[in-house]
């Protein structure tokens, strides 16, 4: 049945579309603008630098931005509020207080090894590393916590249920992934990231593909045998009641 809210309009190209090239601050105030009503109250938990809000015209939502360590030198929204020290996965706000969420924490399993000479970014990751991590250890790689990308899969499942108890019905989550080859295995993270979400009641609403501007490089590369990645996903969440699944699950045939 057509939806009187969103069709009978007139004909037009001036869509937001799924695919872009570009950089993470004019895509995200783009979604913003198509998902989050002005004057929501959005919680960014891994605001980092704050490069997402570069575009965002101050004032236009009641920010509330944390991070486990916030970085002093980046970019401040004017009239927000921060907080350091904050983990995404166990935040200190109440159930259902926040109208929209923020969700973009390290997306590389680099990021996560227990020993800090282990960690990524450094050489031509630098920039990477300054955006995600402060150089140090996390929480999350003490001895009992998953390794590699399942350590990656993890902070965003935690993350993902924080996000869910402190987002009022409706409300949206905002997520920025990426896939990525670990141990040789091809690991699809914005579809791990999907289905586990469908599982707490969160309705993958949209998806929005963002292709780098320059060349990725690769550094002691023998042999490629996947493709180099060169694309990120930002992917909208909605709280609903009633749990929307993606998931075709396959039955044993009649002659198994």
């Amino acid at each position: 049945m057509p939806d009187k809210r969103t069709q009978g309009g007139i004909a037009t190209s001036d869509v937001l579309c799924s695919a872009h090239i570009g950089d993470n601050s004019q895509l995200f105030a783009q979604v913003l603008e198509l998902h989050v009503p002005r004057g929501s109250a959005v919680a960014d938990v891994t605001y980092g630098k704050g490069v997402f809000w570069k575009r965002v015209e101050p004032g236009a939502y009641a920010l509330a931005a944390s991070d486990i360590d916030l970085k002093p030198t980046g970019f401040r929204l004017p009239g927000a509020s921060y907080q350091t020290g904050i983990d995404c996965c166990a935040l200190p706000f109440a159930d259902a207080s926040f109208d929209a969420l923020v969700l973009d924490p390290p997306y590389m399993e680099g990021f996560y090894r227990r020993a800090k000479s282990h960690l990524a970014g450094s050489g031509s990751h630098a920039a990477f590393r300054r955006a995600y991590s402060n150089g140090q250890v996390s929480a999350s790689t003490k001895k009992t916590a998953p390794k590699w990308h399942d350590a990656v899969v993890d902070v965003y499942a935690r993350a993902g249920q924080e996000a869910y108890r402190v987002l009022r019905p409706r409300g949206k989550l905002l997520v920025k992934c990426q896939d990525e080859v670990s141990a040789n295995l091809q690991r699809l993270t914005h579809v791990e990231i999907i289905t586990a979400y469908e599982s707490l009641g969160l309705y993958c609403k949209d998806l929005f593909v963002l292709v780098r501007t320059n060349a990725p490089g690769v550094s002691r590369l023998k042999r490629q045998v996947h493709a180099r990645k060169n694309h990120s996903y930002l992917l909208v969440f909605e709280k609903r009641r009633v749990r929307v699944s993606s998931v075709v699950r396959l039955g044993e045939s009649e002659h198994g």
